[in-house]
């Protein structure tokens, strides 16, 4: 687990970017107060998915609306068919650590 940031630095409701070893990710604070990782790259368009907006436990691309679930990485619908990498994620001591080891097996392209 590599230590990212202070919880406090994300919003509830909100998603910021990081860069983790090479690998870019897309950190948010669900609405359900839980914490979640993602490849921050829809598995559609390439876009950010940083950029999105967060509903639930959910991250929409802002380019085409496909709609990610941040426990599993699946998306709810087209235009996107692929589900994206998903991260574990571990609260300590009031820090955010992610494993860079996706949680759904699948791997960024």
């Amino acid at each position: 687990m590599i230590k990212i940031c202070s919880a406090e630095d994300i919003p509830k409701g909100t998603v910021i970017s990081a860069n983790v070893d090479g690998v870019q990710l897309a950190l948010v604070h669900g609405e359900d107060d839980n914490f979640y990782a993602a490849h921050d790259a829809c598995s559609h368009a390439e876009v950010a998915l940083s950029e999105g907006e967060v509903s639930g436990c959910s991250l929409e691309c802002w380019l085409h609306g496909s709609r990610f679930d941040l426990r599993t990485g699946e998306p709810s619908g087209p235009p996107a068919t692929e589900p994206v990498p998903v991260y574990p994620v571990e609260i300590r001591d009031g820090d955010i650590y992610v494993s860079l080891t996706p949680s759904n097996g699948v791997t960024a392209s």
